[in-house]
């Protein structure tokens, strides 16, 4: 399954790639801030964009997008909650978003959209999975920082299935209290066979819970153990989102420590199943060839190359390049090479990827 990315990223990777791109991401709380405040900061950040456009473009194609450019500045939301913007305006296209993310002031002109930091700030938000147990039922809820959704999947959500299920051994027992823990452990078993299948599908961290007797048996049977971001005891079987919510807080307030765990067990693991791309040359190969499932790149990464005799292949780019083949930076063009073909990106602290050379790529397996 492949990761779903916003509509807006998706419109964005399928823009026509035409010069001038102009990308403005900046702050943007109007109901924070006075909004002559917020006038007189767009109009610092349209005056430069006008001032190279009419330097470095003709008069014909800058008038074009500065004319663009000042009818979207004119015409944003003022009543918006939202804390931030980021504007895109090329000849051909032109996109205005409203961002629930803080973003740092960023202006750049370009031949295409400066899609990273809007990847980045849209992967600020936190998403996990959360398995809860109970001695007779399972269910699997994808949550985020307001909400639950339950995920159908291959993890049995009641014990009830394994009843008529038992070995003849376990069906003679005359202790009932015997037979029900055997079956437990069963069915447990099958739920983490399940679990193991939607992680390939979910490469999110996951917390269980349930009560210390149930999750005593589950932490000893597991061959998920890399993945699982912490255990929650207690009965949960009932809980409401926000209970749920409540029970999980102290566990993701060290989001960035759960977050990079879980994505360099992810590296490991594909590592171990020859399923990885390594440095920005192996993984520009791999991800012309639309076989990128997670990208991790160092969030300061960039490399400057030139194109080899044929599209998978890449270089570094000498002092004297030839403009012809010249890439700014391969690493951006790769994040839009993966998320137009459904793949994933997420970013780390630079120095994190180091016996990576800085960027992996996840191949589909």
């Amino acid at each position: 399954m492949n990761q779903t990315i916003s509509p807006e990223i998706s419109e964005l990777t399928g823009a026509a790639h035409y010069r001038p791109a102009v990308s403005i991401i900046m702050p943007f709380e109007p109901k924070m801030n006075v909004k002559a405040e917020m006038a007189d900061r767009l109009k610092f950040a349209t005056d430069k964009v006008e001032k190279e456009l009419r330097q470095n473009y003709t008069d014909d194609l800058a008038e074009l997008v500065i004319h663009k450019l000042k009818n979207i500045v004119k015409n944003l939301n003022f009543n918006t909650f939202k804390k931030s913007i980021a504007i895109y305006v090329s000849p051909v296209f032109e996109k205005v978003l409203y961002l629930d993310i803080p973003v740092e002031e960023k202006i750049i002109i370009d031949e295409s959209f400066e899609i990273r930091d809007l990847v980045f700030a849209k992967k600020e938000i936190h998403k996990y999975l959360v398995l809860v147990l109970s001695g007779n039922s399972s269910k699997v809820l994808l949550g985020d920082s307001s909400s639950f959704i339950k995920i159908k999947s291959n993890v049995p959500d009641n014990i009830d299935a394994f009843l008529n299920d038992a070995p003849g051994r376990v069906a003679n027992f005359s202790d009932p209290s015997e037979k029900k823990e055997i079956i437990l452990k069963k069915f447990l078993h099958q739920t983490d066979i399940g679990l193991n299948l939607l992680l390939h599908s979910y490469p999110f961290p996951i917390f269980i819970m349930g009560t210390k007797k149930v999750l005593g048996y589950f932490k000893e049977l597991t061959k998920n153990e890399k993945r699982i971001a912490g255990y929650v005891h207690g009965n949960y079987e009932e809980s409401t989102d926000t209970e749920l919510h409540e029970a999980l807080k102290p566990y993701i307030n060290d989001w960035k420590k759960i977050k990079m765990t879980d994505i360099l067990h992810q590296l490991e693991k594909a590592a171990d199943a020859k399923k990885i791309a390594i440095g920005i040359e192996s993984v520009w190969k791999q991800a012309s060839q639309n076989r990128g499932r997670l990208l991790v790149v160092e969030k300061d990464f960039t490399y400057t190359a030139e194109h080899g005799g044929d599209k998978g292949t890449i270089y570094k780019a000498t002092e004297s390049y030839n403009k012809f083949s010249y890439i700014k930076d391969a690493v951006d063009d790769v994040i839009e090479r993966v998320l137009e073909n459904g793949g994933d990106i997420e970013f780390v602290d630079d120095g994190m990827l180091s016996e990576y050379q800085h960027i992996a790529l996840i191949q589909y397996y």
